[in-house]
């Protein structure tokens, strides 16, 4: 599975973890890049103890790893300067257009990756230079877009739209969406959800529990401030956050669990494609 993507981030496998506020600790993160893939540390809010975590991430990992840092976080400046402190080298980006910080994460020796919900903000995120775009379909948990893609129908078309290479996010939980994301063109996959139902992840047990319990109608996308997110419905845990692909989880595992099923899976097929390809 070595491609542009993996040796850009230094990672055996082209699987991201999604770098979700609050629960991505750094037990999550480090689990994710010990496995082969990358792990992305979450936001706090408070400074400092986002500053203990990424100490904690390094004490847990040698691995590549990344930190998530949307635009619109308190303290940007202060944050920035921690990255530059700690030796951080792939951040991504999120809720806005990164120009303004690419100096500042280009000077760090950052490598920079932009989440982005339509094909017109993948060109102006590659405009302003960041090295790779995670194309997130409104099938995501979390904080989703008013005007909502399709993964199927957004991967495809951001891949059309730009010359970095691509990740491809929303509703993607195992291998057939990991084949299926290199199939519309995506040099890899994000994913959310599958990675709060899994032992190292920070959340409750209860709301594991939701994500594993609920089927394919039970989410829904509600109110969030100025913006909207998508969560598990009232009867299966009130207000938890969790994509779609809810309705595919049956059960709490390891991440190492679910990577190496993923890649096992996936890699036969992958290769029975391309030898096809080149008949």
């Amino acid at each position: 599975m070595n491609n542009e993507l993996t040796k850009l981030l230094g990672i055996e496998y082209p699987i991201i973890q999604g770098g979700m506020m609050l629960i991505a600790g750094a037990k999550l993160t480090a689990a994710v890049s010990n496995a082969g893939g990358m792990g992305t540390l979450g936001q706090r809010m408070d400074t400092a103890e986002w500053q203990e975590e990424i100490k904690k991430t390094k004490a847990l990992t040698d691995k590549p790893f990344a930190v998530n840092l949307p635009l619109h976080t308190p303290d940007l400046d202060k944050k920035l300067q921690i990255i530059t402190d700690q030796g951080i080298k792939i951040v991504v980006t999120a809720a806005g257009n990164p120009a303004r910080l690419m100096g500042a994460l280009r000077e760090a020796g950052c490598t920079v990756m932009h989440v982005i919900a339509a094909a017109k903000q993948a060109v102006k995120v590659a405009e302003a230079g960041v090295d790779a775009v995670i194309a997130e379909g409104g099938e995501s948990g979390g904080m989703v877009a008013r005007d909502r893609v399709s993964t199927m129908v957004l991967a495809p078309m951001v891949v059309d739209a730009v010359k970095v290479p691509v990740v491809a996010a929303g509703g993607i939980g195992d291998a057939r969406g990991l084949v299926a994301a290199f199939a519309l063109g995506a040099q890899g996959v994000q994913l959310g959800t599958r990675f709060i139902a899994v032992e190292e992840c920070e959340a409750g047990d209860d709301w594991k529990q939701g994500i594993c319990k609920a089927k394919d109608t039970d989410t829904m996308v509600v109110p969030r401030g100025p913006a909207q997110g998508r969560v598990l419905k009232e009867e299966i845990h009130p207000g938890a956050m969790a994509g779609i692909v809810s309705g595919m989880i049956t059960k709490v595992e390891t991440v190492k669990d679910i990577i190496d099923r993923m890649v096992a899976e996936a890699e036969p097929v992958l290769k029975g494609i391309e030898d096809n390809l080149r008949a």
